[in-house]
Parts: structure tokens; sequence; C-alpha cells
């Protein structure tokens, strides 16, 4: 569904970058307005988790998390010493 709204420009150098960047990738100016506006709102969807990652983050400190480097590393180290066990298995059968 496609809805119209009027958008009043106060700034008419704005206005004119923006018919301007409209031409110069061929599309409408509503198209550019609307992913501006998408952009936007994704962006205060963001902000709004900050403070759970914050919260999140600090009781990953409280508790002693690592970072991932170190438990990739010992991942990589578990799997390898895996693929050692199998293949020696399968040479001896």
């Amino acid at each position: 569904m496609s809805r119209r709204m009027t958008v009043v420009f106060h700034n008419e150098e704005l206005y004119t970058y923006l018919k301007v960047e409209a031409a110069r990738r061929h599309m409408p100016a509503s198209d550019i307005i609307a992913d501006a506006v998408q952009e936007w709102l994704e962006s205060r969807e963001d902000a709004e988790l900050l403070p759970v990652i914050e919260t999140a983050r600090a009781e990953w400190v409280e508790k002693g998390g690592r970072p991932w480097l170190e438990v990739e590393s010992k991942v990589e180290e578990a799997i390898s010493q895996r693929e050692r066990v199998a293949e020696a298995k399968d040479v001896q059968a």
C-alpha cells in the first residue's frame, strides 16, 4: 500500500541536494527519503538496545567472561584433538 505525505523543506539547499542526488541515482526523491527514514528508525531501534547490550557486557565481565579469540583457539584445539583421535582409530581399524 502506498501512502502520501508532504515534506516541506525549509532549507532550499537541502532540497536541491536531494533532487540532484535523485537525478544522479535515476530514482524518485521519495525513495531516497523513505530509505533515510528507514535507516533512522533502525538506528533508533539500535539505540534502544544499547542498555541491554551494556547490561549483558557487565554481566559477562562480572562472571569472568573470556575474549572470543581465547575461546576460539580452545575450540580449534579441541577439534584438532578429536580429528587426531579419529584418524588414529581409522588407522588401527
